[in-house]
């Protein structure tokens, strides 16, 4: 009968005949403690790394004791090797989480293209422009929300961004910007920042975008948010709208997110000829109606309400019912029923 031989390594800290070190078994924990050389490179930094994996700066602080040169590049490389797979571990989910961000807007941007073919009576049989679908489609808005989530941005529904406001419905804001006709070469004026969403949008369409916020924290939020985000062209004022921004205009086009009583006259005034302005108008908790008006002369202007009836103003409701368009309004909510 012939008995197989069995071998084993043994460790003798010198490198095999064939130049490569030999294969050490995992340490058990109470080896960790020792100090233990391979192949000339000392391994007690990268064990006590492991053995403290919750906390792998804590370990490696602790592991810096009496390390030659060997040990300092065997450390770099081992939080080298710690930090790129973090990275990519992150880039990973940020990909996920933008290629669903893709889908939803896509999915938005074809609910907001039927809900505009199924009414006539708001924008024609033509519906919305190409023009406006594609800036909405390429404007991020779940990056203007506090919570920054795809699901919750890209419902068709208004969202609580705090301060007792909501960024608006987005068939909203693609309906106030349609009935806007805002073109390449055109300045606009919007009158209640917000979250900055309504702006972005209109900054894919316009030269320039001048836009005013009444609250504070708003105001430098969506500055901000649309710094961040490459909005060169978009200017972001903290003040009363109702007064306009003389010094950015004549304006081509207003666009009011706030409903208000009437018309407020400096805003005509700072609207070019041929210009429109797009807003709200009736008292809040009434029955309230989306208005265009044109500028059709210096002194002259035609009024006409898209639709004879917008809803009544009721308070904000973060989750409106199924099948009604709703937008905010400061303190209150415009609805269209459909």
């Amino acid at each position: 009968m012939t008995s197989k031989k069995r071998h084993s390594i043994k460790h003798t800290g010198e490198p095999s005949e064939a130049g490569l070190c030999p294969v050490l078994p995992f340490p058990r924990q109470g080896v960790l403690e020792d100090r233990l050389t391979h192949c000339g490179h000392s391994l007690d930094a990268v064990f006590r790394l492991t053995a403290d994996r919750s906390n792998p700066l804590v370990a490696l602080k602790r592991s810096t004791q009496n390390r030659g040169p060997i040990g300092d590049r065997t450390i770099m490389k081992t939080l080298l090797l710690l930090v790129l797979s973090m990275v990519a571990a992150a880039r990973e989910a940020t990909a996920q989480e933008d290629a669903q961000c893709v889908r939803e807007r896509a999915a938005m941007v074809e609910t907001i293209r039927a809900y505009a073919r199924s009414d006539a009576s708001v924008l024609g049989q033509q519906g919305l422009s190409e023009r406006v679908l594609e800036a909405m489609g390429q404007t991020k808005r779940h990056l203007f929300i506090p919570e920054r989530s795809c699901s919750i941005a890209y419902a068709d529904r208004p969202f609580p961004i705090g301060h007792g406001q909501t960024i608006s419905q987005p068939f909203i804001v693609a309906l106030m910007t349609q009935l806007a006709e805002v073109a390449p070469d055109h300045v606009v004026l919007e009158v209640g920042t917000g979250s900055g969403y309504q702006a972005a949008i209109l900054a894919h369409l316009a030269r320039k975008v001048c836009t005013i916020e009444i609250i504070p924290p708003l105001a430098e939020a969506a500055a901000k948010t649309l710094r961040d985000l490459a909005y060169d062209n978009v200017s972001v004022r903290l003040g009363d709208g109702y007064g306009g921004w003389p010094e950015c205009g004549p304006f081509d086009a207003i666009v009011v997110t706030a409903a208000l009583g009437q018309v407020p006259p400096p805003l005509i005034e700072q609207l070019k000829v041929g210009g429109r302005l797009v807003m709200p108008v009736g008292p809040a908790y009434t029955t309230q109606h989306l208005t265009v008006v044109e500028k059709i002369a210096p002194g002259k202007t035609t009024t006409r309400a898209v639709a004879p009836k917008i809803g009544s103003m009721v308070e904000v409701i973060p989750e409106p019912p199924e099948n009604i368009f709703t937008r905010s309004s400061r303190s209150s909510t415009c609805s269209l029923a459909r």
